[in-house]
Order: structure tokens, then C-alpha cells, then sequence
């Protein structure tokens, strides 16, 4: 018994201030003296209680002066640091005193049948702030702190790691998009450069477009503004009867100034009503011609049409080099006059289809003239475009004009003037058929020789209903004119 009174006090004591040491280091924040007054306070609260109860009876009778001195003697030893707030008063020990009650940290230690003459008193302590009022909450506190102390270090590394990885993987893509873009720079460079000259011939296209335009009008201006012979001012016709007629005229415009030579310049004068007018072409004698001031712009001088079939278009070399029938209804303007407003500039070409059904089919060529009388009117048409396939230009280019009296074959078995290579794939100068359809049994007939675009209705046996043909400058443009 005097082994474990002694023993146990001094292991309890080195738990309780190991304790205290652990938890100074985990949170510096809280005092270690603070924590040796908790501790010491509880354990001698707790170790008085013990002897009280278990030891204090045997303690006296049996070993009072060896205990007493024994000690003394061991608690002598213990640092002040530990116990420098507790005072050890050995006159209890004194044989002489009679058993009483100790005092520890303010506590009643109730010893019956006496405590051997052992007191204990705690020197008390004022407030102290940093001192924590309730042990065990200041436990669980420190506790709490521990723990989120963990957690924040777990997630801290976490975060480390991740941005650790996203460094890597900015690294490693800035690493990809140096390499594409060294390895295609010359690409972009060749693009860029490629885009550059596309955009540089598209503009010396235009250039080009606008010069050849602006050269055009230029020419077409001087050859209207040509000095004339005196009287040269053309009167715009008025109509031999035809209501019709007059009401096609500019309800102000009953002459001009400067001779026309052609209806583009009519148009570009102010004219906008199709009809027939004066013109003086190339600088020849004054011509009726009729002027389609409304189609694609306008500007048109018709050279040939073909409507109902009142006209015959079998006639000689001499009636197509002076031209046939009248400018308002079924005519053809004649070779010279069409060689003429053909070698003032650049001229286009329009034809205008109708078959009997009421369809409409149009041809274009950009290009369009005829040589002079001396050449026999060589033809030199090119630049198709339109809503029919060509008949035209394709195989008739570079020919020259034949009519019936010329000895030309293909001429006389189709009864017109045109430009026959081997016969034809088109001859709008032929026999006019009413109905379209017509058969090669029928009297005078020596073969195909109707109104024939052989392209639209596949035939040589179908004659058109409607047929126009007109000229006008290529660089005419609606947009030019006043």
C-alpha cells in the first residue's frame, strides 16, 4: 500500500504534464503554464479523493512519520516550473497536531479517522486570459482545431496538386501551339499571299472592264459629236397614220442637235420610248430604224425582224446590201448599213425567238460585225450566251453572205440570203411557215428552208413564229445615261 501511495501520484503526474507538453506543441496558442494549473488542479482534486476514501485510516495508524518523511522527500524534487504555485507546509506532518481537513485548489478534503497530518494548499491565482475556464470544452476545442488543422493541410496539398497539373498541361499546350505555329506559318503565309494576288487580278479585272467601258463611250461620244455636213440636224419621225407610232415618241423630243448613229445614242440623248428614228450611221445618209429602247436596258437597233409573213425574204444580192421592208413591221436594215454601225466600236448582238406556242427564247453574243461589201459581209459573231442552245455562232462564224442569185446551193434551196457554211443550223431569213411545222413534200420545197433555229425545237422543219434581231454598242450600260 505505501508503494502504490507513493508510485501512483508520481505516474499520474508525468501523464497529466506529458499531456500538456503534446497539446502546447499542437497549439502553441494555449499556454503550457495554463495548461500544468488545469491538469495539476484536476489530478490533486482527483488523488485527494482517492486517499481519502481508500487510504487516508491506514495511512495514519501505520506509516505516519515514514510516509510523512517519504514524502516530503519525493515531492521535494519536483521542479518549480511544475509546482511553483503550490506551498508544502511539513507542519502537519508534526506528531503533536491533531488530524485535520486539507485544502486543495479551494476543495475540502474530509479525512475520517484522520489524514496522517497531510495539507496541501493551493496558492490561488487571480484572473488569467489566457487561462481557459472549462478543461474539457478547451479539450474538445483543440481537438476540433487538430482536426481542421488536418483537413486543411489534406485539401492545401490537394490544391498543390491540382495546380501542379494544370501548370503542366498550360506548359504542354503553349509547347503544341508554338510547333503549329511554326509549322504553319508557311502555309498562312502562302494562303495570304495567294488570297492577295486572287484579290489583286479581280481588281485589275474591273480596272480593265471599266477602261475598255470608259473607251467605248469615249468613241461612241466623238463619233456623235463628229462635226457634220450642214443640215445635219436629224428630225425625229412622226408616224405616216399609225396612232401607235406617235405615241412611241418623247412627248418633248421632236429633234436633236448632233446626228444620232445609232439608237444607243438616242437612248444615252434622252430618248426612252421605243420606236423608229433617224439615224446617220458611220457617218453616211440619214436611216429609218426602228429602236427598242426597252429590253435589257434598251439602247437596241433592229437590223432584221420577221412577224407574220407578209414580207418574202427570197431576194437578191443587191436587196440585202440595201436593205428590204419597213423598220416598224418586217424588214431587213440592209448589209451596209449593219456594216457600218458594226465598225463605229464594239458591237453586241441580241436575237429574240417566239416559236408557235408562245415560248420565248433569246441568244447573245458579246461580240458581233460584219466586213465590208469588197468581203462579201463576212460574218465574225462570238460570245454566246442566252436561254437557247447556239445555232448561231458556233457554226456559222467567219462565213460569208450568199443569197439565191449568188450561185450558192445551200442559198437557193432555202430560198433566203444568210451566212451558209455547209447549209445551216439556223437561217431566220427563210421561207415563213404558219404553224410551224411544215413538210419537206410540200411544192417548191428542196429541202429545209423555213425560219429554222435548229438548236431549240430540234428540226429543220419548224419555222418560228417571231424573229428580231438588233445591235448595240458591247459598252452600253442603262446606268450611263442622263
Amino acid at each position: 500500500m505505501y508503494f502504490l501511495s507513493v508510485f501512483l501520484p508520481a505516474v499520474l503526474l508525468a501523464v497529466v504534464l506529458g499531456q500538456s507538453e503534446g497539446l502546447s506543441e499542437t497549439h502553441p496558442e494555449i499556454n503550457s503554464d495554463t495548461h500544468r494549473e488545469i491538469h495539476l488542479d484536476t489530478h490533486l482534486n482527483a488523488h485527494a479523493d482517492t486517499l481519502a476514501d481508500t487510504h487516508l485510516d491506514t495511512y495514519s495508524d501505520t506509516h505516519s512519520d515514514t510516509h510523512a518523511d517519504t514524502h516530503a522527500d519525493t515531492h521535494a524534487d519536483v521542479p518549480d516550473d511544475d509546482y511553483g504555485e503550490a506551498d508544502w507546509d511539513s507542519s502537519p506532518f508534526l506528531p503533536d497536531r491533531p488530524p485535520g481537513r486539507g485544502q486543495a485548489g479551494g476543495r475540502g478534503l474530509d479525512c475520517e479517522g484522520g489524514c496522517g497530518g497531510l495539507e496541501v494548499t493551493l496558492v490561488p491565482q487571480g484572473p488569467d486570459p489566457h487561462r481557459c475556464p472549462d478543461p474539457f470544452r478547451c479539450s474538445e476545442l483543440a481537438s476540433g482545431w487538430l482536426k481542421q488543422n488536418q483537413e486543411g493541410r489534406g485539401q492545401l496539398e490537394d490544391l498543390k496538386e491540382s495546380t501542379s497539373q494544370l501548370l503542366s498541361e498550360l506548359r504542354r499546350q503553349t509547347h503544341r501551339v508554338s510547333a503549329l505555329e511554326q509549322a504553319s506559318g508557311p502555309v498562312l503565309r502562302w494562303r495570304r499571299g495567294e488570297e492577295e494576288q486572287q484579290e489583286v487580278q479581280l481588281l485589275l479585272s474591273l480596272h480593265s472592264v471599266l477602261l475598255h467601258q470608259l473607251g467605248a463611250e469615249l468613241q461612241l461620244l466623238s463619233t456623235s459629236l463628229k462635226p457634220r455636213p450642214p443640215g445635219c440636224t436629224v428630225n425625229i419621225l412622226q408616224s405616216g397614220g399609225s396612232p401607235s407610232l406617235s405615241d412611241t415618241l418623247h412627248p418633248e423630243l421632236h429633234h436633236v442637235s448632233v446626228c444620232p448613229v445609232d439608237c444607243a445614242s438616242l437612248f444615252l440623248s434622252g430618248v426612252r420610248r421605243s420606236g423608229v428614228y433617224s439615224v446617220v450611221p458611220g457617218g453616211s445618209r440619214p436611216i429609218r430604224a426602228s429602236c427598242d429602247m426597252e429590253t435589257d436596258g434598251g439602247g437596241w437597233t433592229v437590223v432584221q425582224r420577221r412577224e407574220g409573213g407578209a414580207l418574202s425574204f427570197n431576194r437578191d444580192w443587191i436587196a440585202y446590201r440595201e436593205g428590204f421592208g419597213l423598220p416598224e413591221a418586217e424588214h431587213w436594215l440592209g448589209n451596209e448599213v449593219i456594216h457600218l454601225l458594226t465598225n463605229q466600236g464594239p458591237y453586241s448582238l441580241r436575237i429574240d425567238m417566239e416559236d408557235w406556242s408562245h415560248a420565248h427564247k433569246h441568244a447573245h453574243y458579246s461580240s458581233f460585225s460584219l466586213e465590208g461589201g469588197a468581203e462579201r459581209y463576212r460574218l465574225h459573231v462570238s460570245g454566246f450566251s442566252g436561254s437557247v442552245g447556239d445555232s448561231f455562232g458556233r457554226y456559222h462564224d467567219n462565213q460569208v453572205f450568199s443569197t439565191p442569185d449568188t450561185g450558192n446551193i445551200c442559198s437557193e434551196i432555202s430560198h433566203a440570203g444568210w451566212w451558209f457554211r455547209h447549209c445551216f443550223h439556223s437561217n431566220l431569213n427563210g421561207v415563213y411557215y404558219k404553224g410551224g411545222h411544215y413538210s419537206p413534200q410540200g411544192p417548191n420545197v428542196l429541202g429545209p428552208d423555213g425560219v429554222v433555229w435548229f438548236s431549240w425545237r430540234r428540226s429543220d422543219y419548224y419555222s418560228l413564229r417571231f424573229v428580231s434581231m438588233m445591235v448595240r454598242p458591247r459598252s452600253f450600260t442603262a446606268h450611263l445615261s442622263p
